[in-house]
């Protein structure tokens, strides 16, 4: 989070789910905040919300010119009110826009926390401000014991480098009114009011914002968003109405399986599936506590059990036989729509939080029939497709309510619809009551051969773990023979099996031992059969969060020939984990699947380097229709770790007031506490949902995807040749090999920017692109270019693939030249050496700005040098 130390608690309190967020006349309505209830209470968190979201809201709507505000919030109180106290800062509101901004509008921090100063157009190191009209002094300090001095910042005489630790303190009381996304924290009330627009930002700062958006400012995003297309200026003062809160109470999980039964259901072995992995979900994945109802539907629909609360494992079990396993007749999606709220009604006055899994083969033209009063109800449906022939319109009632949405082929060696199942956990934040998938794995053996694997569990889980193996023929069940870490085996005896369940042996393992468990499957049927290996379990302790994966996308359905991203975060706790191997499966509606390796390297899709997030783009699409995404990851003891998550906030080092340096307190450093274990080896699997494509052309397409954009090129300028490095692109994007570079060079970063084919070209016959994910490197002498003591050459690269598609023009990256000053020769006086740095000064000033007004600033730049040697001694210069 990008808030001070006090805030960072408040926002870890907070998941603002802005999904289902509603613009209407400028008001933003049902955003959501929910409190993690796994924190103390405090009787005071409700009141500082509510405060913080109403001064957020005026503040939103004074910076976006009178367009947006915040109508309407609820809050979802957990079961127990907190006691823990958060302090109250005048700049919550101000950080909770600033937060909006990155979510809602995607644009990105103006400061660079890694490089905090870049060089500027006049060879001096300026700190990362937008806008660059935020004034301050450049400050060292030293400490003893609890003693501290401050001093100003001393430079390199050859690199103009300030010295280590040397930060830009701000003035307290500031003119300047932008921007949001740098200094919003500045305590001023008039101070920090506004987005960098066009007129204020600062393009030269090598911050997040000019590397992801082209150099483009705050404002110029938020003005192509489709919010602000579908809005106008309100003429109001102050927002037209003040912010409306709904308080809401966390209750026990209520959950009704609404599932079809139509003729179509008794094909490809889809009621036995559907049985199998609605089994699994019942007794693994559900949460103690949860209330649970079954419903059938085909042309009608009935009710099989009204709610029943999950208290042990007889009502688990219990709940299994009202599962169907016999199907027929036509498909009323409505009707059975309808009757799961009546199974929740029928405990609960209404139906907000409830949640509904509907799950479907066929086709509704009625659909449409009861759209409204889903989604007025406030229930959540989670829909799973099975099939390529369920209804296209079934997502409608997951995206207006808020739903996850599923898609299943039949193709039983995916575990696609066992995945669906298991992938439908609670949404309460309590980490340690959800099931986790250690692995979901399926394949088609043949007569007499083994199946065979290995899963390892780590330390962080331990909890309610069971192996759950799979069958699709009735009459021969598999051979099993599992051994844990220590040796003890456990063979197919040892699984329970009985009339309750349907092809399934299960396993619970009370005794968990960490480590990796081998298993060894037979079949023995007197034909071929898929057989899968599914592991669950629960967090080991209350005190350790446990290794969690969400699998997500970048949008639910993607027109042809956009790319799809992939996102895998890996994280323990608010952790990251690193150096994990994460692949990604996308199983498409017809073809076979595809495998990606997503990377958290900092290019290609992947946007920030070692957060956790692991990511690539996806392009090898099969055709229209839904496809589902599951993700794999393996950590390995020796290369797996965590990364200390510091807060991303900027750290403001202290304030100038009246002139009187006052320095805030060293920002906190993260400690050997945060990471809570051992993180070890260890398997996850988890579900990211499904997409849908459209417009994808039938029969083929030619090459339409180019190479992605380069986002981490550098440079440096080393004994007379420029370094350049960066890493590769793909053929498509990320993928695969591109087939030449095209690299441009330019005094004018805009110039680059904006007119890329003129500027300078660089000499590429040499360099040959290696494939997408390398590290490449170049070096060169710079050709036609005067090459003086300060001067700054820009540099950006294209990548081009083998269909001559080129890529967009990638950050830019600089260069400057610094050479040691000579001695002064005998017969040269100080202001020989004087005249000559100003003359300097003036032939870069003239370069690059070629105007009446440089040549001023360049002659007050000599003068006022010459009056600084003067003061030391040496001739009188007159003009």
């Amino acid at each position: 989070m990008r808030v001070f130390k006090s805030l960072v608690l408040l926002f870890l309190l907070l998941v603002v789910r802005g999904s289902m967020v509603q613009l209407k006349n400028g008001g933003y309505e049902d955003i959501v905040i929910a409190i993690n209830p796994e924190l103390p209470e405090d009787h005071n968190i409700i009141r500082n919300i509510q405060a913080m979201v109403k001064e957020a809201s005026t503040y939103l709507f004074n910076a976006t010119k009178q367009r947006f505000f915040f109508k309407a919030v609820k809050i979802i109180i957990p079961l127990v009110v907190f006691r823990f106290h958060i302090c109250s800062c005048s700049s919550t509101a101000k950080v909770f826009v600033h937060e909006w901004a990155h979510l809602r509008w995607g644009v990105f921090d103006e400061y660079n926390n890694d490089a905090p100063f870049y060089l500027s157009l006049f060879l001096s190191y300026l700190p990362f401000r937008c806008s660059a009209s935020v004034t301050g002094k450049y400050i060292v300090q030293s400490c003893t014991g609890n003693s501290c001095t401050t001093r100003e910042c001393k430079s390199d005489e050859q690199t103009k480098l300030y010295e280590a630790g040397c930060k830009f303190v701000p003035e307290k009381t500031q003119n300047a009114p932008a921007s949001i996304m740098y200094m919003q924290s500045l305590p001023s009330v008039s101070t920090v009011v506004e987005f960098c627009d066009q007129s204020t930002h600062n393009e030269k700062a090598t911050n997040l914002q000019n590397k992801m958006c082209s150099y483009h400012s705050t404002w110029e995003v938020i003005m192509n968003s489709m919010d602000f297309s579908n809005t106008s200026p309100i003429n109001s003062a102050s927002p037209p109405f003040e912010t409306a809160f709904s308080l809401l109470q966390t209750k026990d999980r209520v959950v009704c399986l609404v599932l079809d039964v139509s003729g179509s259901m008794d094909g490809n072995n889809r009621i036995k599936r559907l049985k199998q992995a609605a089994e699994i979900f019942l007794l693994q994945i559900i949460e103690t506590g949860s209330w649970v109802g079954i419903v059938t539907f085909h042309s009608t629909a009935q009710i099989e059990t009204y709610l029943q609360q999950i208290i042990n494992e007889n009502v688990r079990r219990d709940l299994t036989k009202y599962l169907p396993i016999s199907a027929g007749g036509g498909t009323n999606i409505c009707a059975g729509v309808h009757k799961g709220f009546e199974v929740i009604k029928q405990k609960y006055s209404n139906l907000y939080g409830s949640e509904i899994v509907l799950l479907t083969d066929g086709e509704d033209g009625g659909m449409s029939s009861c759209l409204t009063e889903v989604k007025n109800s406030g229930s959540i449906i989670h829909t799973i497709a099975l099939g390529p022939n369920a209804s296209p319109e079934l997502e409608q009632f997951s995206n207006m309510t808020g739903g996850l949405r599923f898609y299943a082929t039949d193709t039983v060696d995916s575990n696609g619809l066992i995945d669906a199942f298991s992938g439908i956990s609670s949404g309460s934040g309590n980490i340690s009551e959800q099931s986790i998938q250690l692995e979901s794995t399926a394949q088609s053996v043949a007569v007499k051969q083994w199946m065979n694997g290995t899963v390892t569990v780590d330390s962080t889980v331990g909890n309610d773990t069971f192996f759950v193996v799979t069958w699709d023929r009735s009459t021969s069940p598999p051979d099993i023979l599992l051994r844990d870490p220590k040796g003890k085996e456990y063979r197919t005896s040892n699984f329970t099996t009985n009339g309750v369940l349907y092809y399934i042996f299960i396993l619970q393992i009370f005794d968990l031992q960490v480590g990796d468990w081998y298993y060894w499957i037979q079949n023995k049927h007197t034909d071929s059969q898929v057989i899968s290996m599914i592991v669950t379990s629960r967090a080991a302790s209350l005190a350790v969060p446990p290794v969690t994966v969400k699998a997500l996308m970048n949008k639910d359905t993607n027109n042809f020939p956009n790319p799809m991203v992939i996102y895998a975060e890996v994280s323990q706790g608010f952790l990251p984990v690193l150096g994990a191997t994460v692949m990604a499966t996308v199983e498409p509606q017809t073809g076979s699947a595809v495998e990606l390796k997503l990377l958290d390297d900092g290019s290609g899709a992947d946007i920030t380097k070692n957060d956790g997030v692991y990511s690539k783009y996806f392009t090898s699409f099969r055709g229209n229709g839904r496809y589902n995404l599951k993700v794999r990851v393996q950590g390995k003891d020796k290369t797996v770790r965590l990364r200390r998550r510091q807060s991303r906030a900027l750290y403001v080092p202290g304030y100038i007031e009246n002139g009187e340096i006052k320095m805030n307190a060293p920002r906190p450093e993260p400690s050997d506490d945060e990471i809570q274990a051992k993180l070890g080896s260890f398997n996850r699997v988890a579900s990211g949902g499904s997409f849908v494509m459209e417009n994808v052309p039938s029969g083929g397409t030619t090459d339409v995807f180019p190479p992605c954009k380069i986002i981490d090129l550098e440079a440096q300028y080393e004994e007379d040749k420029i370094h350049l490095s960066w890493t590769a692109p793909g053929n498509d994007f990320d993928v695969g090999q591109a087939d030449r570079y095209i690299i441009k060079m330019s005094e004018s970063l805009l110039d680059l920017r904006n007119t890329f084919e003129d500027a300078t070209s660089v000499n590429t016959s040499s360099l040959v692109p290696k494939p997408a994910g390398t590290k490449e490197s170049f070096q060169f002498k710079p050709e036609n270019v005067t090459i003086e003591n300060g001067t700054i050459i820009y540099f950006a690269i294209r990548a081009i693939d083998n269909a001559s598609l080129t890529s967009e023009v990638s950050n830019i990256a600089q260069a400057a030249l610094f050479i040691p000053p000579k001695e002064s020769s005998p017969d040269s006086t100080p202001n020989d050496d004087v005249i000559n740095e100003g003359i300097n000064i003036l032939t870069i000033v003239l370069i690059v700005a070629g105007s009446i007004i440089a040549v001023s600033i360049a002659v007050s730049m000599i003068v006022c040098i010459l009056h600084k040697k003067n003061r030391r001694g040496g001739p009188e210069l007159r003009m």
